[in-house]
């Protein structure tokens, strides 16, 4: 079917943007309810250890406080006794709240204080005292880094013959690179508000991005049927990969309303956002062996990664480094270390944003080391097959994206010594990463629904982490059924509407929107059947003659209404609902979304500050379905990628196993006064093969890249080179 309207590609503006700048988007902390209970969560102050006793009398005493709960008082947990899983977790024992009498980590849940309001239960929470036992704690990486164990991950069998190709190599480089922990902190902490219904079924409001994932872990942590449990999440403020997996407010809220027979919210504070997952520490090892000309003839990537003791966390850390360039002796090899901490969890661009620290900056030091251009080793090395997984790319315009990128950043003025360039007192440094994301796709399902008056409603339980998610879907949805964008409406967020996956890994567009276009197409098909049967003079209109645009059926000179043809239909709505999955001839490709990232920074040569100058961010992720939208997210992942670079690190007490630095006063990222020009360019990618949208999502890749180009241009600027991220003032000086 033809279809004229092409919303699709156009800059709209955020459907839900009314809602939010008013205050009417509401958030899952921010449901009311008449008689709402508040949990205050009691965090452990030791890193290992055991509770010897828990004195709540204090907090009793006072008037307004309901309930103090914890693993002595907790209601009977269904699965406490048998081990359960969430969508997102990692190998081992999920962590279970107020279980035992067992601490695991520093800022482990041990008690939950309820009370009428948040202030009483969390001045309540303060006068709960617990009495411990502690044993001796790891949390230091570098310490233990000699304990590191294999990862349960499958990575790319090794390839060649890597170490005879390394020491014959004309150049080689052995190069080691160390990462820091980083928190999500999204703007909205994690909250679940439990509404407790009459009839003893659960409404659960709660920060996730992943409405059926949570539902499944509520039954089946609890013990419920699947009808007992129904979880919104209408709005989330930023998640980045912390909603991926429930988090503890979840189930203690669920705990304390089903103990008590009430509706119960538990909002995290800023201090706990800092007590779960988070991305992980790593000790990177880059082994490069190139010949005079630049070729890559041995590439070699160690990780090692910190992990929890209860779980096995997993990340693709050093598999980009087989598959970005063409190299045909490739040893990959990724390790766990595991501390007395939580489990890491994904994390915008999860194990890429680490990995390509490692590779990109390798690469710029072989670059420097043989006297070749940056760009230039990278399109020597540039790699036609993903030799990973042996397949061709469904498409790929990364040397687009190299040349594009440098002609807009002025790369050819670089004058390649370093300390060369300068402006007054100002050290000028130019630097440059490429970066490399896949393009997934995963089944899910989409609800397409006409009412007598025109209007369309299409639904799935994704989520929109702030990405946009109901605007794009609303311009996917008006293009694939001819219907005006003013009459679309996306229903999201609620875990009784089709399935989706998580909002996660870049793939919500490719996934759900696919299913979003399938299920209007099939709409379409079910309008042109009632046109011919109601309306004789399209009895033999095709399928391919059928045109429709602007909430018409038309062919030819002949034109109907889609909501005159609802009506005709008999039924109250004209409704389809698909399940769509990705296409076999997917199978034989690789796919991937790609980018290179070009960096101008000014560090002070007196005060050894560095300010981020310029950016140019050139990126290849096939049909950009809303550029707007595309580029914010671009722009996000940028921001971020300069925080990795120069700010942003967990800093730990390993004497108490302690954060120390875990508010927005201390854990430092990027302001707007850290922030130059940013310029975001979108590289023409077609791709038939990847979805039938030709989409790859942008979530990710933006911030791919970015904290190696941050330091290669610092190296360019001071002749210094620093390998232990982020790169502060003391490392520089």
């Amino acid at each position: 079917m033809n279809t004229f309207t092409q919303p699709m590609g156009q800059p709209l503006d955020r459907v839900d943007g009314h809602l939010k700048v008013t205050g009417q988007a509401r958030y899952a902390g921010e449901f009311p309810e008449q008689g709402l209970l508040h949990g205050s969560v009691v965090s452990s102050n030791i890193a290992r250890g055991r509770v010897l006793s828990i004195d709540a009398s204090a907090a009793l005493a006072l008037p307004g406080v309901v309930a103090v709960i914890d693993h002595t008082s907790r209601p009977p947990i269904a699965s406490y006794d048998k081990n359960y899983e969430d969508a997102d977790s990692a190998e081992g024992s999920p962590f279970r709240p107020l279980y035992n009498d067992q601490i695991q980590y520093s800022g482990q849940p041990l008690v939950l204080v309820v009370a009428d309001n948040l202030e009483l239960a969390r001045h309540a929470g303060s006068l709960v005292r617990i009495e411990y036992e502690s044993e001796a704690h790891q949390t230091d990486l570098l310490a233990m880094q000699s304990q590191a164990h294999p990862a349960p991950a499958e990575l790319p069998k090794p390839r060649g013959n890597f170490q005879a190709e390394l020491a014959g190599a004309a150049l080689s480089l052995d190069l080691h690179y160390s990462t820091a922990i980083e928190h999500h902190n999204p703007m909205e902490p994690h909250a679940s508000t439990v509404l407790y219904q009459p009839d003893g079924t659960l409404h659960i409001h709660d920060k996730t991005q992943g409405p059926q994932n949570c539902q499944s872990y509520v039954q089946k942590v609890f013990g419920l049927e699947k009808e007992q449990v129904r979880i919104f999440a209408a709005f989330v403020g930023g998640a980045f990969g912390s909603g991926l997996r429930p988090q503890y407010q979840l189930p203690l809220a669920v705990m304390a309303a089903l103990k008590l027979k009430r509706s119960v919210r538990v909002t995290l504070t800023r201090q706990q956002m800092f007590t779960f997952g988070y991305r992980p520490r790593t000790l990177q090892r880059l082994q490069l062996g190139a010949a005079a000309n630049g070729r890559l003839l041995a590439v070699g990537h160690t990780a090692i990664g910190q992990t929890s003791r209860f779980e096995d966390f997993t990340e693709h850390v050093v598999e980009w480094s087989g598959m970005l360039y063409q190299c045909d002796n490739v040893q990959l090899t990724y390790k766990l270390v595991p501390l007395d901490v939580f489990t890491p969890l994904d994390m915008r661009a999860p194990g890429a944003a680490l990995g390509l620290i490692g590779l990109e900056c390798a690469m710029d030091e072989l670059a420097c080391a043989l006297a070749i251009d940056p760009v230039q080793l990278r399109l020597i090395n540039y790699a036609e097959r993903n030799q990973n997984e042996d397949k061709p790319y469904s498409s790929k315009e990364l040397r687009a994206c190299y040349e594009q990128g440098a002609e807009r950043f002025g790369w050819n003025q670089r004058n390649p010594e370093p300390r060369s360039m300068r402006h007054d007192r100002q050290l000028v440094g130019w630097g440059m990463a490429g970066g490399v994301w896949e393009a997934m796709q995963k089944k899910a399902s989409a609800k397409a629904s006409l009412d007598h008056s025109g209007k369309l409603t299409v639904s799935s339980a994704t989520t929109d982490i702030g990405t946009g998610t109901y605007t794009v879907m609303t311009q996917i949805a008006a293009q694939a059924s001819g219907v005006s964008v003013q009459d679309v409406t996306f229903v999201l967020g609620d875990s009784s509407l089709p399935t989706a996956p998580l909002q996660g890994g870049s793939f919500t567009v490719s996934s759900v929107g696919t299913a979003v276009q399938q299920a209007c197409a099939a709409l379409k098909e079910k309008l042109l059947a009632v046109a011919r049967q109601t309306h004789p003079a399209f009895a033999a209109v095709t399928s391919e003659q059928a045109v429709f645009e602007g909430g018409q059926l038309c062919s030819g000179d002949l034109r109907v209404s889609l909501a005159e043809l609802a009506r005709s239909s008999g039924e109250a709505t004209l409704e389809v609902q698909v399940d769509a999955e990705p296409d076999k001839k997917r199978e034989a490709y690789a796919t991937a979304t790609h980018s290179a990232v070009f960096v101008e920074v000014l560090v002070d040569e007196d005060l050894g500050t560095v300010k981020v100058n310029r950016v140019v961010s050139a990126i290849a992720a096939g049909r950009v379905v809303n550029p707007k939208m595309a580029r914010s997210q671009i722009l996000g992942g940028v921001v971020w990628g300069i925080g990795m670079a120069l700010h942003e690190e967990t800093q730990t007490d390993h004497a108490l196993g302690r954060h120390m630095n875990h508010s927005l006063a201390e854990y430092h990222i990027p302001v707007n006064a850290d922030i130059g020009d940013i310029d975001v360019l979108f590289v023409e990618e077609r791709d038939e093969i990847v979805n039938a949208l030709g989409s790859k999502g942008v979530g990710e890749i933006g911030i791919v890249g970015v904290a190696a180009a941050v330091a290669n241009a610092i190296y360019h600027a001071t002749g210094k080179r620093v390998r232990d991220f982020p790169i502060t003032l003391d490392k520089l000086l």
